[in-house]
C-alpha cells in the first residue's frame, strides 16, 4: 500500500493499514525543504516528524483491549512491518516508481489539495492500470466524474496490458472520498449512541460494543449476534469461553460463533453487534416534509380564538332571527350577515325583535372589522417569514445542539433529519451553506456568534442531550463546549478538532472535569483513516473490529457470482469461526423486478434499509442482492477469491 499526503490523515492512515490489516505501507511525504502549496505547517512537513506523529499513531491505533498484552508461552502474531517513509518534494513519475507503484496494491492520495491528487492520480493510472486508487477531494461533483474518467482509463489499459504484467491480488478500482462523507456517520454516531465507532451500510448504522456476561445493552437498541467470545479470564477455565470451538484463536477468543455455542458461553464476556438507536424524543414524520406553512400556524392562537367566537356571535344571531321572525334557517342567516356588513336596508317598520338583533349584527360588524384586518396582516407576515429560519420551541428538550453549518455540519443536518432526531442549529454566518438546507427542512436555527452571551440559552442548551461543535476554529468549538458545560454539566459533547494532540489533551481534560458527562474530541483523520483504509481494502470492506489480537472485517458483497452465496438461505451461509451474514439488502433485485414490470424508474436515496439476517432466516439469496458480512481475513479472501475475474475486452 502506498499512502501520500502532507497532514495527519496520510499519517494515520498509514497506521491503520499496518496496526489493523497488516499491510506493508510506504508513506511518500512532502520534503521539508520545498515550500508548496497546504495548510499544514511547515514543520510539521519533515521526514522526522513524520517518523514522530506515525510512531505516536501506531501506538494509539494498536491498542485493542487488555488483550493486547502479550503472554509468555503463546504464539504471537508478529508485529506489522515498519512504515517506510519515502520524502519527496512532488509525487511526479521518478517518486510514484521508487515507491513501487508497480506491484502495489493501492494508493491513497490524501493531500489537502484538490489539483495535486489529480494530477498524482492521472499519473498513477498510466503507471499501473491496476492499481486500487484512493483520492482525497473536497469537489464532489468533480469527484464523481473523476471516478468514471479513471475507471475507464483503468479498463483501456488493462486491455492493453499482457497477463503476465497483471498485480497479483490487486483490483482496479477508484474511490474519491471527502472528509465530509467520511466524517458525518460517526458525528452522528456520537449524537444517537455517544460512540464514533460505527459501521454504516445500506441505511444501517452499527456498533461492536464489547458486553460483561449478562451485561445487557440500552434502551432501543437491538443486538443483532454475537461476533466474538473473548478469552476468559486467569481463573476461568478455558473450555468455559468454549475455546474448544472453531474459530477460536491461542488465546481463548472465539470468533463468530454459531448460536448455539454463543448460547452456552453465558458466563463469557462477549463482542456483540448492535444496531444504533436514539432513546429521545423524535420528530414526528408530518414535520420533516418541512414544506410550506402548516395552516395552524397561519393565525396566532388568540387571533384564532377570536375568529371562533364572531362565528359563534354570527350562529347565535342567525338562530335568534329565525325563532323570532319565522324566517328559513338560511334566509335568516343571509339577513345576519348583511346586517352585519351593514348592507341590509334599516328594519324602520320591522319588529322589536328585528331591530335589536339588526342593532347587535351591527356591533358585532365594527368589532370584526379590526380582527379581519388583523387576520390580513398576520397572514400575510406568515407567509413572508414562511422562508425564514424559525426559533426553538420554548417546550423543546432532548435535542440536538449541533454547531457549525458548513460542510460537515450541513451533512450531519441532513443525517439526523432523516433519522427523526430534534435538532437546534448554531450558525454565526448567515450566508454559510447549511443555512438553505436549515430553512428548507424547517429546522430551529439561531444566527449568532455561540462565544457571545445568550447564544447558547437561546438554543435551549440547557435542556439539551447532546452538543456537537463542528465549527471550523477549534477553539470556538472548546469555548462552545466549555460554556455549555457551565449551563448544563452532563451534556454529552463532541468537538470537531484539527490537531491530533490537541484533541486528546482536550478529550483528557474535560474528561476529568466532568467523569459524569460523556465527552469525545475528535480530528478530521481520527474519524476518516478507517474510511479511507477500508477503501484501499478495496470497494467491499466497510471496516474492521479489533477483537484483542484478532481483526474481524465487515464487507459489503453482491451475491452474483459467488458460489458460496448463490441460492443459498441467510442461515446455510454461516460459517463458524469465518464467515457471518448480518443484514441483506434486496432493493437492487427488487428495484430491476419492478422497473422491468411497470417500466418505472427506481426509487431515489431514501429507500428503507436493509434487512437484519435475523428476519430472513430462511430467505434465498439471489443474484442481485446485496449482503453485509462480518468475516475473518481468511474467510473473506476465501469467499472473493472464488469469484471469477471479470475479463477485460481489448
Amino acid at each position: 500500500m502506498v499512502v501520500c499526503g502532507d497532514d495527519a490523515l496520510a499519517h494515520r492512515l498509514a497506521a491503520e493499514l499496518r496496526d489493523v490489516y497488516r499491510e506493508r505501507v510506504t508513506l511518500v511525504v512532502p520534503s521539508a525543504r520545498e515550500p508548496r502549496r497546504s495548510r499544514v505547517p511547515a514543520p510539521s512537513r519533515g521526514l522526522g516528524r513524520a517518523t514522530a506523529l506515525l510512531g505516536r499513531v501506531s501506538a494509539v491505533v494498536g491498542r485493542t483491549g487488555p488483550g493486547a498484552v502479550p503472554v509468555p508461552g503463546e504464539d504471537v502474531e508478529p508485529p506489522p512491518e515498519p512504515v517506510r517513509v519515502l520524502e519527496a518534494a512532488q509525487v511526479d513519475d521518478a517518486t510514484l516508481v521508487e515507491a513501487g507503484i508497480a506491484d502495489a496494491g493501492a494508493l491513497a492520495l490524501v493531500h489537502d489539495d484538490d489539483d495535486l491528487n489529480i494530477h498524482a492520480a492521472l499519473r498513477a493510472r498510466r503507471l499501473n492500470p491496476r492499481l486500487r486508487l484512493v483520492i482525497r477531494l473536497y469537489n464532489r461533483k468533480l469527484g464523481q466524474h473523476l471516478e468514471e474518467l479513471l475507471d475507464q482509463a483503468a479498463a483501456v489499459g488493462a486491455g492493453r496490458a499482457a497477463d503476465g504484467a497483471r498485480t497479483a491480488g490487486a483490483e482496479a478500482s477508484t474511490t474519491v472520498l471527502s472528509d465530509t462523507d467520511t466524517v458525518a456517520p460517526a458525528l452522528v454516531a456520537t449524537a444517537v449512541a455517544g460512540t464514533s465507532k460505527v459501521i454504516e451500510a445500506d441505511g444501517l448504522m452499527l456498533r461492536a460494543v464489547e458486553r460483561a456476561p449478562g451485561q445487557s445493552g440500552p434502551a432501543g437498541a437491538r443486538r443483532l449476534c454475537t461476533l466474538a467470545l473473548l478469552s476468559p479470564s486467569p481463573g476461568e477455565q478455558p473450555g468455559a469461553a468454549g475455546a474448544s470451538e472453531a474459530g477460536a484463536g491461542d488465546d481463548g477468543t472465539v470468533l463468530l460463533p454459531d448460536d448455539a455455542t454463543a448460547g452456552a458461553a453465558a458466563d463469557c464476556g462477549r463482542v456483540v453487534l448492535e444496531t444504533v438507536a436514539y432513546t429521545g424524543r423524535t420528530v414526528r414524520p408530518s414535520r420533516l416534509r418541512g414544506r410550506g406553512a402548516p395552516l395552524a400556524s397561519l393565525f396566532s392562537r388568540r387571533l384564532r380564538w377570536s375568529l371562533a367566537g364572531f362565528v359563534g356571535a354570527v350562529l347565535a344571531l342567525a338562530v335568534a332571527a329565525s325563532l323570532t321572525t319565522g324566517e328559513q334557517p338560511l334566509h335568516a342567516a343571509y339577513l345576519t350577515l348583511l346586517d352585519l356588513f351593514a348592507i341590509d336596508e334599516p328594519a324602520l317598520d320591522g319588529s322589536l325583535a328585528r331591530k335589536v338583533l339588526q342593532l347587535l349584527a351591527g356591533l358585532v360588524g365594527l368589532l370584526l372589522l379590526p380582527v379581519l384586518v388583523a387576520a390580513a396582516f398576520e397572514g400575510l407576515g406568515t407567509f413572508r417569514s414562511a422562508s425564514a429560519l424559525r426559533r426553538p420551541p420554548r417546550g423543546l428538550s432532548g435535542h440536538v445542539v449541533l454547531l457549525g453549518l458548513g460542510k460537515v455540519g450541513t451533512r450531519v443536518l441532513a443525517r439526523l433529519h432523516e433519522m427523526r432526531i430534534p435538532v437546534v442549529c448554531i450558525e454565526a454566518d448567515p450566508e454559510a451553506r447549511g443555512i438553505a438546507l436549515a430553512r428548507r427542512l424547517r429546522v430551529p436555527t439561531v444566527v449568532g456568534d455561540v462565544t457571545q452571551e445568550g447564544v447558547l440559552e437561546a438554543a435551549l442548551a440547557d435542556r439539551a442531550r447532546t452538543l456537537l461543535a463542528l465549527t471550523s476554529e477549534d477553539t470556538t468549538n472548546l469555548e462552545a463546549a466549555l460554556y455549555a458545560r457551565s449551563v448544563n454539566p452532563r451534556l454529552r459533547v463532541t468537538l470537531r478538532i484539527f490537531d491530533d494532540g490537541f484533541a486528546a489533551a482536550v478529550y483528557r481534560t474535560l474528561r476529568a472535569a466532568h467523569p459524569g458527562a460523556r465527552t469525545r474530541s475528535r480530528s478530521v483523520s481520527f474519524l476518516g483513516a478507517p474510511a479511507f483504509a477500508g477503501a484501499m481494502m478495496g470497494r467491499e470492506i466497510l471496516g474492521a473490529i479489533p477483537v484483542e489480537r484478532r481483526v474481524l472485517l465487515v464487507a459489503r458483497v453482491e451475491v452474483g457470482g459467488h458460489a458460496a452465496l448463490e441460492g443459498r438461505t441467510v442461515g446455510a451461509v454461516l460459517r463458524p469461526g469465518r464467515l457471518r451474514v448480518l443484514a441483506v439488502d434486496t432493493f437492487a433485485s427488487d428495484a430491476l423486478a419492478e422497473q422491468s414490470a411497470a417500466d418505472e424508474p427506481q426509487p431515489g436515496p431514501g429507500r428503507a434499509p436493509a434487512h437484519l439476517a435475523d428476519e430472513l432466516n430462511g430467505y434465498v439469496l439471489r443474484p442481485r442482492d446485496v449482503v453485509l458480512l462480518a468475516a475473518t481475513r481468511e474467510g473473506l479472501g476465501e469467499l472473493l477469491s472464488r469469484r471469477p475475474r471479470p475479463v477485460h475486452a481489448g
